[in-house]
């Protein structure tokens, strides 16, 4: 035996290369093996492909990707805005015998593994049951969306709760629906079997089955009336013909009646007043800014219970979901930008919500100091784009330093709260541009080393765009959410350019666009230790003395500690 393998030593010693080769192919080998055997475990009954494959026999023999594809086809949905109502029309959130539902990421899953989404308790979403869903008929008949590899029950709940409805079903592993009313029975929850795709761990309906959840909502997403955004009462305009084009006597007067007619008509306003509906798009004429008491708008609707319809000097307006197209149009630049100019902000300090304002209101698309396909992928084009470009309006960056400040001709300076910033960008950084950390991030380590790293660079990235900026226009988030039309109205005339008023009227009325998160899940704790606050509050204050020092107002006062 000992000769043997001497012979063999001797023989790889004179070719080492043949030696090493044998090596690499008895591993290749191994890694086959091993992954054949990964392959077989998939594929064990209870598995998703098994799924798959009793689903494919209930509906006649279909694949799950053929299923998806029809799916795909069949059903085009408008994204509507939130949805608000008057305070008379709130209905009480209290539901019999609910099993309580989950709000996390799955991330968050994965640190509570093993937990069912309908044993989590946050008081945020609670899980009704299971329901037969038609895709004739539909069980929930609001907006609709798939997502064949990542949907997980939170991301749905999310969506549905941003855009004010009442419930939010999942189905077939990938398909979330939104409605008001659930218009179908229940029935066994073992009919809703499937798992989410993006999420193995819960359950997201099965073939024409609905796993249904009650969103428990904030007081700011309740109100709403349908399909219909509650805009709130106002004055009755002077020239009313010219403000509302568009009006007709209706009999027995009701909110939805006025709603239907002024959507039949492609309107965005549905306006109340008497027995007369109004339909058109927000003017000068009727802005919308001057919003008053809504006790000025208590005289009942004739064909309604409960919802008011005018006063004789006062309107009841809703924004239905016919979408205002006049600030829609974007293109590039016709001709190469003389100036490069910078839109910079701390991340977390609501720059990509800004760079919509933005392109709604002058049509051009912005560009950016990176790539992220996530964005290019949600309609901004001018994300591929070089910066240097010369074709996008204004460049997102979050750089600081000298040098890459001092490569901008002008700039708009975003500055955000730090703590509301510091907040925003952790769960960028964990959940995604509209998602959200896990509490397992929030309670980790993760959470204090983020803002031991981050809190001075806030402060510096606006002290270096203050001392290397050549032209800077300082905007502040919370002035922005407060006052959008003439925060806007200023950003855009520093840009160079002209706008309607009608234009910004439009981009008030889409201001959210998708990059929001909703407040479905919020913190219930504070995150910030006492130690974190006074460095923290330091650092706010550095910030101040700077933008005084330059003669700009200071931050704003919710900044400052107390």
């Amino acid at each position: 035996m000992a000769k043997p393998l001497l012979k063999i030593q001797r023989y790889f010693r004179r070719k080492p290369v043949r030696f090493f080769s044998l090596i690499l192919l008895y591993l290749t080998a191994g890694s086959l093996v091993f992954l054949h055997s990964g392959i077989i475990g998939d594929n064990f009954p209870g598995t998703r492909g098994s799924r798959d494959s009793v689903v494919a026999s209930e509906l006649g023999g279909r694949t799950s990707s053929d299923i998806r594809g029809l799916g795909i086809m069949s059903r085009v949905t408008r994204r509507p805005a939130r949805r608000f109502g008057p305070r008379w029309a709130r209905k009480s959130g209290h539901e019999e015998s609910m099993r309580r539902g989950g709000d996390y990421t799955s991330s968050w899953n994965r640190a509570l593994k093993g937990r069912n989404a309908k044993d989590m308790e946050d008081g945020r979403a609670k899980y009704i049951g299971c329901y037969i869903d038609n895709t004739q008929k539909r069980a929930l008949r609001g907006v609709s969306f798939f997502d064949y590899k990542k949907m997980t029950v939170f991301r749905c709940q999310d969506n549905c709760a941003e855009r004010g409805y009442m419930y939010a079903g999942l189905e077939f592993g990938a398909e979330c629906y939104c409605g008001h009313k659930i218009q179908a029975s229940n029935v066994s929850d073992s009919e809703c079997s499937m798992q989410c795709k993006g999420e193995k761990s819960n359950v997201c309906g099965g073939a024409n089955r609905l796993s249904i959840y009650r969103l428990e909502l904030s007081q700011e997403s309740a109100r709403r009336y349908g399909s219909a955004i509650f805009k709130g009462c106002f004055r009755r305009p002077e020239n009313v013909t010219m403000a509302l084009p568009f009006s007709a006597v209706i009999q027995n007067m009701s909110v939805d009646k006025c709603v239907d007619m002024c959507t039949e008509r492609e309107k965005s306003l549905a306006v109340l007043g008497r027995d007369r509906c109004y339909c058109g798009f927000p003017t000068p004429l009727f802005s919308l800014h001057d919003l008053e008491d809504e006790d000025m708008c208590l005289h009942r609707c004739p064909g309604e219970e409960f919802e008011s319809c005018w006063n004789d000097q006062f309107f009841v307006v809703y924004q239905t979901q016919v979408q205002d197209n006049r600030c829609m149009d974007r293109h590039f630049l016709p001709s190469r930008a003389k100036q490069q100019i910078a839109l910079a902000s701390f991340p977390g300090a609501g720059n990509t919500w800004a760079r919509h304002l933005i392109e709604l209101a002058t049509g051009v698309y912005t560009g950016s100091y990176y790539f992220d396909g996530s964005l290019y992928n949600k309609g901004f084009k001018g994300e591929r784009d070089h910066w240097r470009s010369g074709r996008t309006i204004c460049i997102k960056t979050h750089e600081s330093g000298k040098k890459e400040i001092e490569a901008f001709d002008s700039s708009i300076l975003m500055i955000r709260n730090p703590y509301k910033a510091l907040m925003a960008e952790f769960n960028r950084k964990y959940g995604g541009h509209i998602g959200f950390a896990s509490q397992a991030h929030w309670k980790g380590k993760e959470w204090p080393e983020f803002v031991k790293n981050y809190a001075p660079w806030w402060a510096s990235h606006t002290l270096d765009w203050l001392t290397y900026g050549k032209k800077v226009h300082v905007v502040h988030f919370e002035d922005l959410k407060r006052d959008l039309f003439s925060q806007l109205k200023g950003m855009v005339r520093f840009l160079g350019l002209n706008v309607s008023e009608d234009r910004l009227l439009c981009v008030e009325g889409q201001k959210d666009g998708n990059f929001k998160r909703s407040g479905l899940r919020k913190l219930e704790y504070d995150p910030y230790t006492t130690e974190m606050r006074t460095a923290i509050d330091k650092l706010i204050r550095t910030v101040d003395a700077a933008l005084k020092k330059r003669n700009m107002s200071g931050v704003p006062a919710e900044y400052m500690p107390r």
